[in-house]
């Protein structure tokens, strides 16, 4: 899953940015309407998590070209104006969810993962493959009935490859998928991963590994 914060106060975007990133999230930043802009034209966010009242583009007109081009990311309006009018008019624009300031951040955590799961197609909330069980809303692994213990990088990791068992995923899109703007598309992140996820998986391996394709669940 990956998101976009926009939010003009700075420390408030940090920490729901860190949040989400906890959370096995990829997530960028812009902390105004025209960096906002700027991010969107690059990368296909899942989710965009969106102040209204931004300086530089407001947020309305934001959420009006997303929607007025047809793209695929949902809206998530974040807004100090909680009025019953003011929730209908963000609602109008196109918005497709509505938090006011301030809030409980397992809210928006639960808000953000049903926007996304509208975006993605069904699939079923415990994925399965031969000895391993990944949940993904405990963020639960296990190997034979055995808990693993993954950083939110490694399920995520994991959570790609388990929604799409059999199909090869390359390193770049893992990089697109899983880290955010800022990740080195020549670094060896994916690999370094890669391998600490297998260990943790054990043996026989899950992953399979296949030189110019990428990375699958053993079929």
């Amino acid at each position: 899953m990956r998101v976009l914060v926009v939010e003009d106060q700075t420390m408030l975007a940090d920490l729901v940015a860190t949040g989400l990133r906890r959370e096995s999230m990829a997530v960028d930043v812009a902390y105004d309407g025209t960096a906002a802009q700027y991010r969107l034209g690059l990368h296909d966010y899942d989710v965009v998590v969106l102040d209204r009242d931004l300086p530089g583009v407001h947020g309305d007109d934001i959420c009006a070209e997303l929607i007025g081009a047809g793209s695929r990311t949902k809206v998530l309006m974040l807004t100090a104006a909680g009025s019953l009018d003011d929730r209908v008019d963000g609602l109008e624009l196109g918005a497709d969810d509505y938090l006011t300031k301030p809030f409980e951040f397992p809210e928006l955590v639960a808000r953000v993962r049903a926007l996304a799961r509208r975006v993605a197609r069904a699939r079923p909330p415990v994925l399965r493959h031969s000895t391993v069980e990944l949940d993904a809303a405990t963020r639960r692994v296990s190997r034979d009935g055995r808990p693993i213990v993954l950083s939110p990088k490694e399920f995520a990791v994991l959570a790609v490859l388990m929604a799409e068992p059999g199909t090869f995923v390359s390193a770049e899109e893992l990089l697109a998928r899983v880290w955010d703007e800022h990740a080195d598309p020549f670094t060896n992140a994916v690999r370094v991963t890669m391998s600490k996820l297998r260990a943790k998986l054990g043996d026989p391996p899950v992953i399979e590994t296949s030189s110019g394709a990428g990375y699958r669940i053993v079929p």
